[in-house]
């Protein structure tokens, strides 16, 4: 999986990607999704620091028991709404809409301020993440 953009929300991430190896998006998304939940639950476990911990891991056992493919912790909901972009104009307008999330939630004033966001890569700035790749080879 390569991501090219990306924004976490208080309740939902926006990711645009691709594959490198011509893999299925919904098998990366899925294999993206078990790694990430079960580093997450692992960091909540392991953080003795965590006010939230017991609440947290709680919530997620709970959700697992409403899952009938989940054992132990439900992080990520099972619906997904991806969406091939097939050009140039669509590209933008999703990196657009992503980026403009936290703006339109009255987060920040500018896209490019949002820490949890690769805008700020967009905009020539720093990002908080090394090697997030900009779009040059969608340009034709």
């Amino acid at each position: 999986m390569e991501i090219h953009a990306w924004c976490i929300m208080t309740n939902h991430i926006h990711l645009i990607f691709r594959s490198i190896d011509n893999q299925k998006p919904e098998l990366l998304l899925g294999d993206f999704k078990r790694f990430t939940s079960r580093s997450i639950i692992k960091a909540i476990q392991e953080n003795h620091r965590e006010s939230r911990k017991e609440f947290l891991l709680d919530y997620f056992k709970k959700e697992a028991q409403k899952s009938s493919n989940t054992s132990n912790y439900q992080f990520w909901r099972h619906d997904n709404k991806p969406i091939e972009l097939w050009s140039n104009d669509v590209i933008q307008q999703k990196i657009d809409y992503i980026y403009n999330n936290p703006v339109d939630e009255g987060i920040v004033f500018r896209a490019e301020d949002y820490k949890y966001s690769s805008a700020s890569d967009y905009s020539g700035e720093k990002g908080m993440l090394d090697g997030v790749c900009v779009f040059q080879y969608f340009k034709l």
